[in-house]
């Protein structure tokens, strides 16, 4: 019995090691983490009792039990039998192309269009997922982002460029910590890389210090504020006669209960709170709608933000 919490232990003691890399997501540290526990009840053993620990850690008692086993074949750098044919992967690349093209003058929701057709003919090719990325990042949905840097190191754990963007979404996210993680890897694969170098330096100074605008709800203000179709949305929105009309009423208190001027030669009733009135709810609606009509992947990234923000103190769970 003796050797079996032995051995719990050290599984215990690799997957503490496991979560502290800093190398896993948000799932799958959360499984880790219930697996320990888990570990810990059935053997009743704890971290706290060194007299169960080993000379060895369980990943060098596992390279010395392989050392003497024949030696895996060399990878087949031939293409595989499920690799699309030849003349579907040059039209793939045509449209990663395109997409590069569409970049460059600055129209995204294209570039966005030829990568997605491109991954369609070729999905095995890391660099159009973090092609995509790119321009997803450019559109403010950092969430979409994050999403296919993460499909982009899955299919080439080698490449560099997909943990460099990876972390510039997660520090758009104000995941600063996460965006330290990523930096560092890139850094290992590409050290002479001075941009990798900048924005690590950056995200570790963040990495403690609370954003200013990222306070509200879990919504990352500074993103919005500088997202340009959030921006062209809100001016237009604010020369908007009516919208003007009602603001200027609320200034100067004009504006009774429910939004409706007072009486002609009654004095000016002081300003509603904001729940009664009615107009500025009307407005805040027609906002909302022209939002969702010109710039869908905006709200996706606001609902992404809410959905994933961490609980606060007096709050479990976020609120749906």
């Amino acid at each position: 019995m003796a050797d079996t919490k032995r051995l719990a232990f050290s599984i215990i003691q690799f997957l503490h090691q496991q979560l502290g890399s800093g190398q896993l997501s948000s799932d799958a540290q959360e499984s880790l983490e219930v697996a320990v526990q888990c570990l810990e009840t059935a053997f009743e053993v704890s971290t706290d009792d060194s007299s169960l620990a080993v000379p060895q850690t369980l990943p060098e008692i596992f390279s010395s039990a392989t050392d003497t086993l024949p030696r895996p074949a060399p990878v087949n750098t031939e293409p595989r039998p499920d690799s699309p044919p030849e003349e579907q992967m040059a039209e793939a690349e045509r449209l990663k192309t395109d997409g590069n093209d569409q970049m460059k003058v600055e129209n995204f929701p294209a570039a966005v269009e030829f990568y997605s057709k491109a991954i369609l003919l070729n999905p095995q090719n890391a660099v159009y997922y973090c092609n995509r990325a790119a321009a997803y990042s450019k559109l403010g949905n950092y969430a979409g982002a994050v999403q296919d840097c993460e499909l982009a190191i899955g299919i080439d754990p080698t490449y560099s460029k997909a943990y460099g963007r990876m972390g510039l979404a997660l520090a758009s996210l104000n995941k600063h910590t996460e965006a330290v993680v990523y930096y560092r890897k890139a850094l290992e694969l590409d050290p002479d890389n001075d941009t990798y170098q900048a924005n690590l330096k950056i995200a570790e100074q963040k990495m403690d210090t609370p954003s200013p605008t990222a306070g509200v709800g879990g919504v990352d203000l500074a993103g919005l504020l500088s997202n340009p179709g959030f921006m062209n949305m809100a001016s237009s929105l604010m020369n908007n006669p009516q919208v003007q009309q009602l603001m200027s009423g609320m200034m100067s208190g004009g504006y009774g209960p429910g939004g409706a001027p007072p009486p002609q030669g009654a004095a000016p009733a002081p300003a509603a709170p904001p729940g009664d009135l009615s107009g500025l709810i009307q407005a805040g609606q027609q906002f909302a709608q022209q939002m969702q009509q010109q710039n869908p992947e905006l709200i996706e990234q606001l609902r992404s933000q809410i959905r994933s923000r961490p609980p606060s103190a007096s709050q479990e769970e976020p609120q749906p």
